[in-house]
């Protein structure tokens, strides 16, 4: 595998965590870099995620992750992050800022050294790649709502 290959995985990752968020979040690409041997991708969500919806939304994206064979690595004392990896060696984390925006990234294992164009995927909203980011300026009437998911 070489690093646009690894890239394109990674993409893959990010696109179906996101299908798998209902509702669905609006998000923009936020970082993408090749290292030396290995490629970032990150993907911040602008939708706010009030403090009561925080952990509804990780378990979304964990319960993903587990269905999709990903394995658990670890989680912040805070409950507010979670990094997983996949059997082939790629490491994800997601992490909750506390203004309410979540941001996803994808780190690929160290693979063949080849060029990586800009990811392909089409941002659910403002594209923010080349700007800088503002706090997350959506609301949802989901997940940005003040009371906890009723069970």
């Amino acid at each position: 595998m070489n690093m646009q290959e690894a890239a394109d995985r990674a993409d893959s990752i990010l696109d179906k965590t996101f299908s798998a968020i209902k509702p669905a979040v609006q998000w923009t690409h936020t970082y993408s870099m090749p290292g030396d041997c290995y490629v970032d991708r990150e993907r911040s969500v602008m939708t706010i995620i009030s403090a009561q919806r925080r952990s509804s939304f990780l378990g979304v994206v964990e319960r993903h992750w587990k269905s999709a064979g990903y394995k658990f690595v670890a989680a912040s004392e805070n409950g507010l992050a979670a990094n997983f990896r996949t059997q082939d060696g790629f490491q994800l984390q997601v992490l909750i800022g506390t203004n309410g925006q979540a941001h996803f990234n994808v780190t690929t294992p160290c693979v063949e050294k080849s060029d990586v164009a800009s990811p392909t995927s089409s941002p659910n909203g403002p594209d923010y790649s080349k700007k800088q980011l503002p706090a997350p300026n959506v609301h949802s009437k989901f997940w940005s709502a003040e009371a906890p998911i009723s069970s």
